[in-house]
């Protein structure tokens, strides 16, 4: 791109990101009828403009099947009348989810007379980076919407026809409610570039949240200007104690790594205490191993597995620790005490999700103590870090950071909060 272009590029995603902040303004003091009015709209109108949706999809899909997009990728890139009824679905259970936005969330009185109360508001503008499937246009500003935040949806470029075509309904919903469009704002560009320059404006953005594979996160975090909310990778840890129910150690660990394979919360690894590995390691590898799953064991285990007849075996170095599978495959260790199996997740964890097996109550809260990630279980599986499960509605992602959001993020998450202090005349001597 020569200079012209860029300078270009960079006004009119400047222009975009002003909209999309005067917009959020106006959003920001909606009433809960008005943004429920626009998404229920946006329901009706994905299944009033199927046809609509559908060319525009066909030319996502014929450009994909042209660039050599694999089977699954074209799959999860379709948008045929399930999918469309789905989300259409989706937006009607947004509808139905509490406004966040104006709840107080603390209160109290100064000896001077101030009230003083927290009470939750809007972010404002929200970048949101995502790959391949166009649902999270609808999915992610239907969140956004509800949450009073205006929001600027960046997908991939395979999906670049299907992703303006979804938005131009949200932003249909908004114009019948009495909302400004631009609450609502897809670049007219797949330029990568577009995103640099939308990550630089920190006067106009207020939040990026990027979602997708770890190199797409990294480079957006990297290149931010404006505060970001991510988590890089899902090294989620299973670990069986030597107080396990060893038939419910099984059940969850199965769960947790193949009910499904390709997902941020299924686990990555199986820890198992040395006092229970001759007995829970044999049987759980033969399962996993009839289910196509790979193992990766290391010295211990593996030396287990072989004098039991159990194979066969991948060796597990130090890298394999790091790794996040996102297929059938599962790295396996085996621990001398609770306290290896806690240092074995700080050393190689993600912060993302952990769970410990165990009827030992005492050794459950200080795994959930001493474990630093976003989500810590006690007898259950780690597929359960889901913003659905823990009753949050929709979810807009999983954050591993610490700061304002950690762990599945639903419309509360989308939100900050401002002090307002009621005085009659007070002052500060």
């Amino acid at each position: 791109m020569n200079a012209a272009a860029a300078t270009d590029l960079a006004a009119r995603m400047k222009a975009l990101a002003a909209e999309a902040r005067a917009a959020a303004r106006v959003l920001a003091t909606a009433s809960s009828a008005q943004k429920n009015a626009a998404l229920a709209r946006a329901a009706e109108l994905l299944l009033e403009r199927r046809a609509e949706l559908e060319a525009a999809n066909a030319r996502d899909l014929e450009a994909g099947r042209a660039g050599g997009l694999d089977a699954p990728k074209l799959d999860r890139l379709r948008l045929d009348e399930p999918v469309l009824k789905r989300l259409a679905e989706g937006l009607r259970q947004v509808v139905a989810l509490p406004d966040p936005v104006g709840v107080e969330i603390g209160r109290s009185t100064r000896p001077n007379g101030l009230l003083l109360r927290q009470v939750r508001c809007p972010i404002g503008t929200i970048l949101i980076v995502f790959e391949s499937r166009p649902n999270v246009t609808v999915e992610a500003g239907s969140l956004c919407l509800k949450s009073g935040n205006a929001c600027i949806l960046r997908g991939g470029r395979e999906a670049l026809h299907s992703n303006a075509a979804l938005a131009a309904i949200l932003r249909a919903g908004l114009k019948d409610a009495g909302l400004p469009e631009a609450a609502v704002s897809v670049p007219d560009t797949p330029d990568r570039a577009a995103v640099a320059a939308l990550l630089q404006l920190d006067t106009l953005i207020d939040l990026a949240i990027p979602r997708g594979g770890e190199g797409l996160i990294r480079a957006v975090a990297e290149a931010a200007r404006v505060p970001t909310i991510k988590h890089y990778k899902g090294i989620c840890h299973v670990y069986v104690d030597r107080a396990a129910d060893l038939e419910l150690a099984l059940k969850l660990a199965l769960n947790s790594k193949l009910q499904r394979v390709s997902v941020c919360n299924a686990a990555e690894t199986l820890l198992v205490h040395a006092e229970v590995a001759e007995r829970f390691l044999p049987p759980a590898a033969k399962e996993l191993l009839a289910r196509g799953c790979a193992l990766h064991a290391e010295p211990k285990a593996r030396a287990i597995l072989q004098a039991a007849g159990v194979g066969p075996l991948a060796e597990a170095g130090e890298a394999t620790f790091y790794t996040e599978w996102l297929d059938k495959a599962l790295s396996v260790k085996v621990v001398a005490s609770l306290d290896e199996a806690i240092e074995h997740i700080e050393r190689f964890g993600s912060r993302h999700t952990e769970t410990i097996v165990t009827a030992d109550e005492a050794a459950a809260r200080a795994f959930q103590l001493r474990v630093d990630s976003a989500s810590i279980f006690w007898n259950a599986s780690t597929r359960l870090a889901d913003g659905f499960e823990y009753g949050l509605g929709a979810e807009i992602g999983i954050s591993t950071d610490k700061l304002h959001a950690r762990g599945p993020m639903g419309l509360e998450a989308l939100t900050t909060y401002k002090w307002l202090g009621d005085g009659s005349g007070q002052v500060r001597g």
